[in-house]
């Protein structure tokens, strides 16, 4: 017997496609009603709608297949049907006929685009503007500068926006429209405005000067259309921002219109207008109080969008001006509660970012029940947000400690799991009281963690720290647990971590030798293998004795080479009884390609070319300078800087020069390039005058025999210098040489030549060419490692600068060190900032510099430098260098 059953209407909710199991073979059947004498509009309308979707949905039609549905669609236009006519548009725009299929409708188009229907007109713009190439362009564009002044707002529009795409392709085309594009700006009918300005100002950008010109004139008060307000909002903070750039001082141009937007009965363009004024550069409390305002307003708003747009604006501006949204914390902590979970992490954020110390355990109780109910990327902001407050307020750590350890517990992703963990280790870092509590709850943590990577992050940072505490047994037990339970990844890690302890901590020695004869029996060799190593050569027979300090720095220490280049050598180390000796690794960090041929398509050749396979740019150097004899006996290159030009770009000869830094020597690598095809230059020198560089004297010059057209080479001058010292000074250049002609028939040179000179830029060595740029996976480690014996601290006034990245980027270029940790980069609108450095001076003399920059309100920046090295001299040549 049959049951009926009662649709229930809440358990049907599962949406259903009409479109679900169409096949491209099966419409294109369809598609032959087409070309039926009676044409059905309603059912050409939906086999329309099918192609429309299957090439929506990444199906593709042979060319065939697209020619064929093109040819049988135009056959619609005999069709009187408006909505029918709609759909032949859009097929055809989705079908991008070519240029000799375009032909066929191009006039049916064009009757379109005249006709007294306007909604034939529009569509018939966009379809032609789309489809068109230059040549039918110009023979419409009277009708298209007609269209963008119609009375019609549908079509006005049509004609702008399509003129918005032209102008990607034909921009010579729509910048004849400027006058009616003009016109159509000051329409009454707002989409109208809206894109008349945007292609205006399109028009224009390249032109600074006018589109300051069309913002001052627009912000007069001509605009009418909300859409285009916020258009206009944008394009002035535009200008403002270019006119900061441009070092103009006094009152912030148009900063009063921004004002007065803000009481713009449009929402969109008051919160356009506040956010345009959070966002400005160097922003005062004062001109941001207003716009704060209206951001406080917007959060007890009805309206989600407002709420969320506010409180996503607001935090921004805490990371900057946190003091200046703190006014509002009170309307963010009723936001907790918001049902969208959006503006409840944003609100929980951005409390954190501005709430004081003592509500802190309140804010804590807060979050605890409302993490449950948010996704893992929201989780993280919440996390972020917990680092930076207990950075700011250390006292509080251990509730922000437990907190954190609470939720590393619980469920969560990779991602999630990953900001905790690096959050844990921040604040051990820079908390020395949470470090004891920090490393138990990490190691908690790593009894059940199902992620490798964070297994092996937590234990190398427990070798790294644990053995510091004061009681280091007791974190022993959890790290042999990961050798007996876990993957081979870990158990390698963990014994790495181990053999730390024992090294570090003299007591535990025996204990730790006995679990590392354990792992002599593992499964896997790379954990067999470390627990070898690290039994031979922390040394003793697991006796209490002290490891010896280079044993340590060997297996500890940072490693203070590239990798790419360790590889290169050991791949070039030919085994024999000579060990592999690591000093001869090259420290050089980043490649610098030799000189290139500027003008001409050839491929260079000869000893100019780049180096072919993985060798790294310092090792070719030094090969090419150790083949040449006059060099042979400076002993190891140092450094070689980056190619300096000595010659602008279009000039008939393109010459750069590499200095090479020795111990007593420096040689300055000329690579020339003769882009005259109709010249051969012989006997290629550039004469080099040390006047202006007293401590240098030359000792040698090898020049160039033959420099024919395309084919870089090289000419080489030496100098001596005092030992170890780093000498700088300037130097004057000028390349001579004997000029031969070319028969461009031939290819052969006259037998006599002509000697000519040619002037080259000057070019100086400076003390950074004295510092090679080393970086180190950990700067606190090296800084500890270097220790307090040689550290010079000093403070400087660097005077007036543009921002304060321009002074942190200034004083990187000026000591020519390696940036570490991402120190380099300057969060905007930043009041202050630390940078940390690190490089190998001459003379192989490990150097760390912390700079820490803040900066007052009339730009004026001020510099603490602290700098410890292996060398006290060392340390006060940086301190001099800098004072300088």
């Amino acid at each position: 017997m049959a049951q009926y059953v009662k649709k229930d209407d809440d358990l049907d909710e599962e949406e259903y496609s009409p479109f679900s199991g169409i096949e491209k073979g099966a419409v294109l059947q369809e598609a032959r009603v087409f070309n039926d004498p009676q044409l059905d509009s309603r059912r050409c309308s939906q086999v329309i709608t099918k192609l429309l979707y299957l090439l929506n949905q990444g199906d593709t039609f042979t060319k065939t297949e697209a020619t064929e549905v093109f040819f049988s669609v135009t056959k619609l236009f005999q069709a009187r049907d408006i909505g029918l006519r709609r759909m032949v548009y859009l097929i055809i725009k989705e079908l991008s006929p070519s240029s000799d299929e375009v032909i066929i409708v191009t006039s049916s188009l064009m009757k379109d685009m005249n006709s007294k229907t306007d909604v034939y007109r529009a569509n018939a713009i966009r379809v032609l503007c789309r489809i068109t190439d230059g040549t039918l362009l110009t023979q419409i564009e009277r009708y298209l500068k007609q269209a963008i002044v119609d009375k019609n707002p549908v079509v006005a529009s049509a004609a702008l926006v399509s003129g918005i795409h032209l102008l990607q392709t034909n921009p010579e085309i729509v910048k004849r429209w400027s006058n009616e594009v003009q016109e159509a700006v000051q329409s009454r009918a707002a989409l109208v405005q809206f894109h008349a300005l945007a292609l205006l100002q399109q028009i224009r950008q390249n032109d600074r000067l006018a589109v300051s010109k069309l913002v001052t004139s627009l912000t007069k008060g001509t605009v009418r259309s909300p859409l285009a307000q916020c258009l206009l909002i944008r394009y002035t903070s535009q200008v403002i921002r270019e006119s900061s750039m441009n070092g103009q001082t006094g009152d912030r141009p148009f900063y009063d219109y921004l004002e007065g937007c803000l009481r713009h009965k449009s929402e969109m363009v008051i919160f356009e207008a506040a956010r345009a004024i959070t966002e400005l550069s160097g922003v005062t409390s004062r001109e941001l109080t207003p716009a704060i305002t209206v951001l406080q307003l917007f959060l007890s708003s009805s309206k989600p969008v407002l709420r969320f747009a506010a409180v996503r604006t607001l935090n921004k501006v805490a990371m900057t001006h946190p003091m200046a949204v703190t006014t509002c914390n009170i309307d963010m902590e009723s936001l907790i509660s918001d049902q969208n979970r959006s503006i409840a992490t944003l609100a929980i954020t951005t409390l954190l970012k501005t709430g004081n110390e003592s509500g802190v355990d309140r804010l804590m109780k807060q979050i605890t029940s409302f993490m449950s109910d948010i996704a893992d990327e929201f989780k993280i902001v919440v996390v972020d947000a917990i680092r930076s407050l207990c950075l700011k307020f250390p006292l509080k750590f251990r509730t922000l400690m437990n907190f954190l350890s609470s939720i590393l517990r619980e469920e969560g992703g990779f991602e999630y799991k990953k900001a905790i963990v690096d959050s844990i280790v921040t604040i051990i870092t820079d908390v020395p009281d949470a470090k004891e509590g920090g490393l138990l709850h990490l190691c908690e943590f790593i009894e059940d963690c199902e992620f490798t990577y964070l297994s092996t992050q937590i234990l190398h940072f427990l070798g790294n720290e644990g053995p510091k505490t004061s009681d280091p047994s007791k974190y022993i037990r959890y790290i042999y647990n990961r050798v007996i339970l876990e993957n081979a990844t870990v158990r390698a890690s963990a014994v790495s971590t181990l053999a730390k302890f024992g090294a570090m901590v003299d007591s535990l020695k025996p204990r730790i030798f006995v679990l590392l004869r354990r792992c002599l029996y593992d499964n896997d060799d790379e954990v067999r293998d470390r627990a070898t190593l690290y039994l031979n050569t922390i040394g003793g027979d697991g006796s209490v004795v002290e490891t010896d300090k280079d044993v340590k720095g060997f297996l500890f220490g940072s490693l203070d080479l590239p990798l790419a280049n360790l590889e290169t050598s050991l791949k070039n180390y030919e085994p024999s009884e000579e060990p592999f000796d690591i000093s001869s690794v090259s420290k050089a960090i980043k490649s610098q390609p030799f000189a290139e041929k500027k003008a001409a398509a050839k491929k260079p050749t000869g000893l100019g070319a780049p180096p072919a396979g993985p060798t790294s740019t310092a090792d070719t150097y030094e090969k090419l300078l150790l083949s040449i004899p006059e060099f042979s006996t400076f002993g190891p290159l140092f450094k070689s800087s980056a190619p300096v030009e000595l010659t602008e770009s279009e000039t008939e000869y393109a010459v750069n020069v590499v200095k090479h830094i020795f111990d007593k020597h420096v040689v300055f690598q000329f690579n020339c390039t003769n882009t005259i095809p109709e010249q051969l230059l012989e006997n290629v020198t550039v004469v080099v005058d040390a006047s202006e560089a007293e401590e240098f004297e030359e000792v040698a010059t090898k020049p160039l025999t033959s420099l024919p057209y395309g084919t870089p080479g090289q000419t080489f001058v030496a100098f001596e210098k005092p030992e170890g010292v780093p000498a700088v000074g300037k130097f004057t250049n000028v390349l001579r040489f004997i000029v031969k002609e070319v028969d461009p028939s031939t290819g052969e040179a006259e037998e006599d030549g002509v000697e000519d000179e040619y002037q080259l830029e000057e070019f100086e060595v400076v003390a950074a060419d004295y510092m090679l740029k080393v970086g180190v996976s950990n700067f606190r480690n090296a800084w500890e490692s270097l220790g307090p014996d040689f550290e010079r601290v000093d403070e400087y006034g660097l005077g007036p600068r543009e921002s304060l990245k321009e002074a942190v980027s200034a004083v990187i270029n000026l000591l020519g060190m390696q940036p570490c940790e991402g120190t380099e980069v300057v969060a905007a609108n930043s009041r202050s900032h630390t940078c940390l450095l690190s490089g190998v001076y001459i003379g192989n003399v490990k150097v760390a510099v912390r700079l820490s920059f803040g900066v007052d309100s009339a730009k004026e920046v001020a510099m603490k430098l602290a700098v410890r090295s292996e060398d006290e001299a060392v340390s006060d040549a940086i301190h001099e260098l800098v004072a300088n």
